[in-house]
């Protein structure tokens, strides 16, 4: 995986996407000039832009916290979900005063899109299953450095609803979100399958992203 901003995601940055030139290079190179407990977590480890900061959380592997609320677990872990790096980022930002917005979306997850859950979902004879995930929004841009992908400007998913969080949000708030939408989508479908059971699967899927 090539690190972020080197070839592509640099060039877009740099020259802006499209005619809305979004993500200028003044954003991304903003090294940090104010004080807070998550920029200095990072200054710890001698990081000091946010081109640095999202570098090194992307480049972190996926896996769950041991906390799935508490973001800041990412860099002692060295590991984090959607949830917990994109939060991290978005409490650097709000501390940065880096008008960053951290976003939760509902996508469809399968093997297209999500690679690692295909298995899971044809033994249950599903082609998708709701899922939940957690993003930056800059100037009407997602960014995504969680995805399986060499640019996190390339969002891959189609986003059916979503909302807006705050850092300390991702717990209770985002599952809430993502159960209502899923026991909505359970009632609407034609299927044997129960709430639970929908859950169940969608939990296997996670599991089967983490090995």
């Amino acid at each position: 995986m090539i690190s972020f901003m080197d070839f592509n995601l640099y060039n877009e940055i740099k020259t802006g996407r499209g005619n809305s030139g979004l993500l200028s290079i003044d954003f991304i190179n903003h090294k940090f000039d104010k004080q807070g407990d998550v920029t200095s977590l990072f200054i710890k480890r001698d990081i000091l832009t946010l081109h640095e900061a999202i570098s090194f959380v992307w480049k972190l592997p996926y896996g769950r916290n041991s906390q799935r609320d508490q973001y800041s677990l990412v860099l002692t872990e060295n590991r984090g979900t959607c949830s917990t790096k994109h939060a991290l980022l978005a409490a650097l930002c709000l501390e940065q005063k880096i008008p960053i917005t951290l976003m939760c979306g509902i996508y469809e997850m399968n093997e297209e899109n999500t690679k690692g859950v295909g298995g899971v979902l044809d033994s249950h004879h599903l082609s998708y299953i709701p899922e939940a995930h957690c993003y930056l929004y800059y100037e009407g841009e997602r960014i995504d450095i969680t995805t399986f992908n060499d640019n996190p400007l390339n969002f891959p998913y189609i986003i059916k609803k979503e909302i807006s969080l705050q850092p300390d949000e991702i717990g209770e708030k985002k599952l809430a979100f993502h159960q209502a939408y899923v026991k909505e989508w359970q009632s609407s479908m034609t299927s044997l399958f129960s709430f639970e059971q929908l859950w169940n699967i969608r939990e296997q899927c996670i599991k089967a992203l983490s090995q």
